[in-house]
């Protein structure tokens, strides 16, 4: 995959197997699509099919009831025999086409929930088996900018999906167009999977073809997973950084739209996923030298520091602007600084026949984040601008509990280290 890239850019990328540089491609298509739709959405169904900033946040929610099926199925199929990461990836994609498909001739809030809770099904498929398919074509610090190229991909398909999301937005004004671009996305994603994608889980030392049928039901493994401490501990401060997250991709949106243009809004978050990009690699590079815990600690220092920029654009509404471009470039920051170091924290800590599990309750704190974020913040959205405002400055103050969560995890990780042998 590097060998048609500039030797100065192959040298400086991360030496990974070329499975990981295909799974990225795959990645970058689907998130292309993903891209046209994610921050538009709320604006579209608000404004053009007439839902309130609730109902907007409820439907969005609504994905996030599916996605905890998704991603208890998907994990259990990612550790099974018959399953695999593969076929668990091609079943996400397909789901996830027909939702795009639907929300693209959505016109009622009844329809817009069903659509969502579709493509909350797939996306919760999706994530166990491909966080699962990385951390088994990687080990020690290289997973962690592994990791961090996939998420390259991903916010490289999201940036362009947004920049060219604007310009059809800007000369057409057909947000529908938006959807069905997203589904063609995941048919070509399904496509990359299919033809370019070899499966990874191996089990017990045995091959998918060579054993019985296993429907990937495994409630021993989840009784495992769910004794650990370290990563229950995790899943607390997992979900504290995705409910941060869920802000960026839906409350934002609604709330930059009562001050900005449509086409100001595409740029702001044009710019905060360009920065994304940029700063991806280096700061994943900068990070290994920290432990996971310290890493993420750093993420959440930023996340306080862009919600308070966020909260100064109704604050100081003299220069908003300016706080919105600043707000937006430390938050990808936060962003970049958080994905990589957690995902590989969670491999790391994962025995290996249990990483489709592991990583399945890793992504079932995105499902919950997702689940409070946008009902959360649509509600404050409907009320009044004072506590539209000052719903970023309490984010910021989250921020402090947070720190100390991640110090007592810190503490549990060093201890799990050293009963490991490790430094």
């Amino acid at each position: 995959m590097k060998s048609f890239l500039p030797s100065k850019l192959r040298a400086w990328l991360p030496q990974l197997n070329s499975q990981v540089w295909i799974l990225a491609i795959g990645r970058f298509l689907s998130e292309v699509g993903t891209g046209f739709t994610l921050f538009y959405a709320p604006i579209f169904f608000a404004k053009g099919v007439g839902l309130t900033a609730t109902q907007v946040g409820l439907g969005l929610g609504s994905a996030s009831i599916s996605g905890v099926f998704g991603r208890i199925i998907g994990g259990s199929f990612s550790d099974s025999q018959f399953w695999g990461r593969r076929r668990t990836l091609l079943l996400s994609a397909g789901i996830s086409a027909i939702a795009s498909f639907a929300l693209a001739a959505t016109n009622s809030f009844f329809t817009f929930v069903l659509a969502n809770l579709l493509a909350g099904f797939g996306i919760g498929l999706y994530w166990p088996a491909t966080e699962a398919a990385v951390a088994d074509l990687t080990e020690g610090q290289v997973r962690q900018e592994a990791y961090a190229v996939v998420r390259l991909a991903d916010n490289l398909g999201l940036g362009l999906g947004i920049i060219f999301g604007g310009i059809l937005i800007s000369s057409t004004g057909n947000y529908r167009t938006l959807f069905i671009i997203d589904g063609i996305s995941f048919i070509v994603f399904f496509a990359v999977v299919y033809l370019a994608i070899a499966e990874t889980y191996k089990g017990n030392g045995e091959t998918p073809s060579t054993t019985s049928k296993n429907w990937g039901f495994l409630p021993n493994s989840w009784k495992t997973a769910l004794s650990d401490r370290l990563l229950l501990v995790f899943v607390v401060v997992n979900i504290i950084f995705t409910t941060y997250i869920s802000q960026l991709h839906s409350t934002l949106g609604l709330y930059f739209s009562s001050r900005f243009s449509s086409q100001l809004i595409s740029l702001l978050f044009s710019w905060h996923m360009v920065l994304a990009i940029l700063t991806m690699i280096p700061v994943s590079r900068f990070l290994k030298r920290f432990n996971h815990p310290q890493a993420l600690t750093i993420s959440a220092l930023f996340w306080g520091i862009g919600f308070c920029l966020i909260w100064l654009i109704g604050g100081v509404p003299e220069l908003q602007l300016i706080w919105a471009i600043l707000g937006m470039g430390i938050l990808a920051i936060a962003t970049v600084s958080y994905t990589p170091s957690a995902a590989a924290f969670v491999a790391d800590i994962a025995p290996v026949s249990l990483r489709g599990v592991y990583l399945s309750i890793n992504s079932l704190c995105w499902a919950i984040g997702y689940a409070i974020g946008p009902p959360l913040g649509g509600w404050v959205m409907d009320q009044n601008p004072i506590l539209a405002n000052n719903f970023w400055l309490v984010f910021a103050f989250s921020v402090s509990g947070l720190i100390a969560i991640l110090q007592y995890l810190n503490h549990i990780f060093r201890r799990y280290n050293q009963t490991q042998g490790r430094r």
